[in-house]
């Protein structure tokens, strides 16, 4: 399963950082140093949503996508402070990272409620990257393969079969969200390995959906993780506030296509 080609995928999360001059110093840097073959590397930068019409005017032009960190589970309606599937669309947004960690934790949001995010997504047009990931606690007890099993599945139960190839997923141990600490190549791909035999159990094809690993990656440790085989990418945190270091894990995605398409 592991000798698919698929592309690789950096996705870059501002969480709640920025305003109009440093985002534009930002988006700037980004445009000058992200690589200029992006063959087999595809990119993209979620931005808080005030911000989302100025990302898309630096971005248009280029050949880097953007998108927003969260999005409501309804359509519409009297939602005060939500922002809908279809308005995040209005701005020509690709990418739609739900599920995070910091928001089932700090919003305590369900599996259910991030089912129906990932389903409003795709129904826009627009593609969910999904995280699925164990606490420490989880991790210590050997719970890991359950706990991401059981994540998996509850997105696939509430997704149409004929929508799962534009599915995204995202491994992020909790316990090494802005902690300064990484899963190793290994672990992570053990992880992505068992992600990947749980999609591809569901229909064949699903082993082309990309697993990105999202937890403290660096500019130092992205080549590693790139290495493995079924590491398709980065959901990149702290490290995509920095352009050039965002730039230069970009470049290392764009190094390890480079290879798997020579070999």
């Amino acid at each position: 399963m592991s000798q698919v080609s698929r592309d690789k995928l950096v996705i870059g999360n501002w969480k709640m950082h920025g305003g109009k001059d440093e985002n534009q110093r930002r988006l700037d840097a980004l445009l000058r140093h992200a690589p200029e073959r992006t063959h087999g590397v595809q990119i993209g930068i979620c931005v808080p949503f005030p911000y989302l019409a100025q990302t898309e005017q630096a971005l248009r032009r280029s050949e880097i996508a953007w998108g927003t960190q969260d999005i409501s589970a309804h359509n519409s309606g009297a939602y005060t402070g939500e922002v809908s599937a279809t308005m995040a669309a209005d701005f020509g947004v690709r990418y739609v990272i739900v599920g995070h960690s910091e928001r089932r934790s700090l919003h305590l949001e369900s599996l259910a409620t991030i089912a129906r995010k990932a389903r409003r997504a795709l129904e826009s047009g627009m593609t969910p990257v999904v995280c699925v990931g164990e606490t420490l606690e989880e991790r210590e007890t050997e719970r890991t393969k359950e706990v991401v099993s059981s994540q998996v599945a509850g997105i696939l139960d509430e997704i149409p079969e004929n929508l799962w190839l534009k599915l995204v997923f995202a491994y992020e141990p909790v316990w090494a969200i802005g902690t300064g600490r990484t899963a190793s190549p290994a672990q992570a791909q053990e992880v992505h390995a068992h992600i990947r035999e749980l999609l591809s159990s569901r229909f064949t094809e699903c082993v082309r959906v990309p697993i990105l690993y999202g937890g403290s990656v660096k500019a130092m440790n992205a080549p590693d993780l790139f290495g493995e085989a079924d590491v398709d990418g980065a959901l990149v945190g702290g490290a995509s506030l920095d352009s050039i270091e965002f730039a230069a894990i970009c470049i290392a995605a764009a190094d390890r296509a480079s290879l798997i398409s020579a070999s």
